[in-house]
């Protein structure tokens, strides 16, 4: 987009924007989202921003208003593989938190320097201020949303002093903590309040989205695969609530979501032991339910093949779920090779009851955490019902992600992680798609080979003898085409002569 196209999103109030694009208003000196409802300013008072962190960096503070800061985050980072789209997920995980500028640069293979040059010549901004920016919308949160006092706050969001958590909360919202808590959203706010009062010990999110949201077909893709002592889903079809356990950097979680959306978000409560992990479990939930997506972009470019035209119009906003914990997704993925999903989800609750973690105190039907690559790297897996060789490729696998021979953290490099992947023995072509497309959030991954993308194909009218060339056409957002094709009712008939099959994953 060019400024003008930018400034006409903001006269229209175009929530499709929220996200990618940040304004700034001179004569007030506040930064908004491009939905903003407050009156639209002139145009040569408005200035464009890629990130929150550039526009508070020029001396900005947030809009009251619009809460600009609670908007989802850019499908762009998903979608790029270079090294700002990588740092941007990483940022988002909290690694410069956690390890500092220093710990974000080695894990992306750059100098701490080089880092933080292209960042800020891309974004206007530099790691740690993206990391301020997301610690200070951390704080907001939990200012709003928990009675936990000010100095928790500060060092659950991330802060390294009270005294910085006070700064940088006044210089952001012109506010004191004390005054920002006051100033909660209340329910007739056009973005609703920013989530529910919560029980002790529940921090209740609303997790932010935007456009339409497939959140039935999202939520069956998961009840399906769902793991017995890790995950559950309950409820009814539009009023389900999916749980899962979460390993996290300081602690474990437990993660709860519910079905239905509200205008533009889901519900989501955390239960932490550490709440400094606050703002990663909440980043690996988005991920899950591929909540950075821009369905809007998807859309148009899918749409541009008759077939799938008539598929996004049936099924508007599908998503395609990534993991919330990618190292798990790569074990699940060779439990599921070439047998069906039930089968594959049979396998990974043997696996959990079996090497699983049990948690301190069980939660319903939550039992344990998934169990640690390490410990896999030396199991027998006697009892599991599988062959040796699958018995082998899990200890293959769980001794090259414990000792990096396979790095799958969101900021790992795709390409390099894929031929890492397809080096070890007993992994081929479809485990590595699968696990490129979920545990790295890919959206351009396209499995040719998988009979059940291969058989919606075929009922949606797509040839399959050779669909790499009308594939073309769906880049970058392939992993969404799939999708479409695995929600293909089984029961429809076939618009094309079947063609020949290859052997493929479940």
């Amino acid at each position: 987009m060019h400024e003008d196209s930018r400034y006409e999103a903001v006269r229209s109030r175009d929530a499709r924007f929220d996200g990618a694009f940040f304004f700034t208003v001179s004569t007030t000196g506040i930064y908004c989202r491009p939905s903003c409802p407050a009156t639209t300013p002139r145009r040569r008072n408005v200035a464009f921003f890629p990130t929150a962190a550039a526009a508070q960096g020029s001396g900005f503070r947030a809009c009251r208003r619009c809460r600009p800061d609670a908007v989802p985050g850019s499908a762009e980072w998903n979608a790029r593989a270079d090294v700002v789209g990588r740092a941007m997920r990483l940022i988002s995980d909290g690694v410069v938190d956690r390890e500092g500028v220093s710990g974000l640069a080695a894990r992306l293979g750059y100098s701490a320097r080089q880092v933080q040059r292209q960042l800020n010549a891309e974004l206007g901004a530099g790691p740690v201020a993206l990391a301020r920016a997301q610690r200070a919308h951390t704080a907001r949160v939990l200012l709003q949303t928990t009675g936990l006092q000010a100095a928790d706050i500060a060092f659950a969001a991330g802060f390294a002093s009270v005294r910085q958590f006070n700064d940088t909360i006044k210089e952001i919202y012109a506010l004191t903590p004390s005054e920002l808590r006051a100033a909660r959203p209340g329910k007739t706010a056009r973005y609703g309040p920013v989530a529910p009062h919560a029980m002790p010990g529940v921090l209740p999110l609303r997790l932010a989205f935007r456009g339409p949201y497939a959140a039935r077909q999202l939520f069956d893709h998961l009840q399906r695969r769902a793991l017995t002592g890790i995950e559950e889903v309950s409820g009814e079809p539009g009023a389900r609530t999916y749980r899962r356990t979460l390993r996290l950097p300081n602690g474990t979680g437990i993660a709860e979501v519910d079905e239905a959306a509200g205008d533009g978000w889901l519900d989501c409560r955390l239960r932490l032991t550490e709440l400094r992990d606050l703002t990663t479990a909440g980043q690996r939930v988005r991920r899950l339910f591929d909540l950075d997506a821009d369905p809007y972009a998807v859309a148009e470019r899918l749409a541009e093949d008759p077939v799938l035209a008539r598929l996004v119009a049936e099924r508007p906003g599908l998503r395609s779920p990534c993991a919330a914990a990618p190292d798990e997704l790569a074990v699940r993925a060779v439990l599921g090779q070439q047998v069906s999903v039930a089968a594959g989800r049979t396998l990974g609750a043997a696996l959990v009851a079996a090497y699983g973690e049990p948690l301190p105190e069980p939660s319903g039907a939550l039992t344990h955490l998934f169990p640690r690559v390490d410990d896999l790297a030396g199991a027998s897996f006697a009892g599991l019902g599988m062959p040796e060789s699958r018995r082998t490729t899990l200890r293959t696998l769980g001794a090259a992600l414990a000792d990096g021979t396979v790095t799958l953290d969101t900021g790992a490099d795709r390409d390099e992680a894929e031929r890492a992947l397809l080096g070890l023995r007993g992994i081929g072509p479809w485990t590595a798609g699968y696990i490129r497309m979920r545990a790295l959030g890919d959206p351009d991954v396209l499995l040719t080979g998988d009979v059940a993308v291969r058989a919606g194909m075929r009922r949606a009218g797509v040839p399959t003898d050779g669909p790499a060339a009308r594939a073309d056409s769906w880049r970058p957002w392939r992993s969404y085409a799939m999708h479409h094709f695995w929600n293909v009712p089984a029961t429809q008939p076939a618009r094309t002569h079947p063609s020949t099959t290859e052997s493929t994953g479940p």
